[in-house]
């Protein structure tokens, strides 16, 4: 990897600012994939984050089936392996959870949010270099807290005192990486990640707006996601019908 790369200097001070946080119940085991699943986050940086983007993509944080197994933002396997030709063996968490094992590119189970939004994007873009030319997707934080359950915790179920060093990093990062591709459009995926571009560039001189989040326990993601998404793009004159 070329510890160079400007994204890959960021994520190394990210996950950094992010060691050795703790976390409280209903929290029993957090995941951090830039530590496992560094070579392959890097192998993603390096080969898609280079040069000016016209769109960034903001997601929340980690599904586990996606960036949790494959160190991509989600990281649907299929849509890594496949259309991005990204792959590697992958470590597992200091802690693993008895219900949430890291497989990596062996984990047999699908990432919904990533299928839905890697499909769309391989739709329109058959070859992932072309999508990647001017666009890039990225999490907002790098983190997965689950419960006793094995349940998914997301950020902002966490008490304030807690989510506050994280918000902290993970807002200076995003500031890096807006800043390393200076695009003319920012997109959160779902309406956390869109608050959270609001907040780390409150005077952005282009458009900040948002897509429907694709995961599953939206019943409205469950009623043609893709086409709601694509509209949502073009509206917003990102996209051309």
């Amino acid at each position: 990897m070329e510890m160079t790369h400007p994204l890959i200097q960021a994520a190394d001070e990210l996950r950094k600012a992010l060691k050795g946080l703790s976390f409280s119940s209903p929290v029993t085991h957090t995941y951090q994939p830039l530590e496992y699943a560094w070579q392959t986050h890097c192998d993603y940086l390096q080969r898609y984050g280079t040069g000016k983007k016209r769109v960034l993509f903001l997601g929340m944080n980690p599904g586990p089936f996606g960036m949790a197994q494959t160190g991509v933002p989600f990281g649907e396997i299929p849509a890594v392996r496949d259309w991005m030709k990204i792959s590697g063996p992958v470590g597992t968490p200091d802690q693993p959870h008895p219900k949430r094992h890291i497989e990596g590119f062996a984990c047999a189970k699908s990432e919904v949010s990533g299928r839905r939004l890697w499909g769309l994007f391989a739709q329109r873009f058959p070859h992932a270099d072309d999508f990647f030319r001017d666009h890039f997707v990225a999490n907002y934080c790098p983190l997965v807290w689950m419960s006793a359950s094995g349940a998914n915790i997301t950020p902002d179920k966490l008490p304030v005192a807690e989510i506050r060093p994280v918000e902290a990093a993970c807002l200076a990062h995003l500031r890096q990486v807006i800043d390393i591709f200076k695009p003319e459009y920012l997109v959160g995926v779902g309406a956390y990640a869109e608050q959270r571009l609001r907040e780390a560039v409150p005077n952005f001189s282009g458009i900040i707006s948002k897509i429907l989040h694709p995961s599953p326990a939206s019943p409205a993601a469950n009623r043609d996601w893709s086409g709601t998404a694509e509209k949502q793009l073009i509206d917003a004159g990102i996209w051309h019908s």
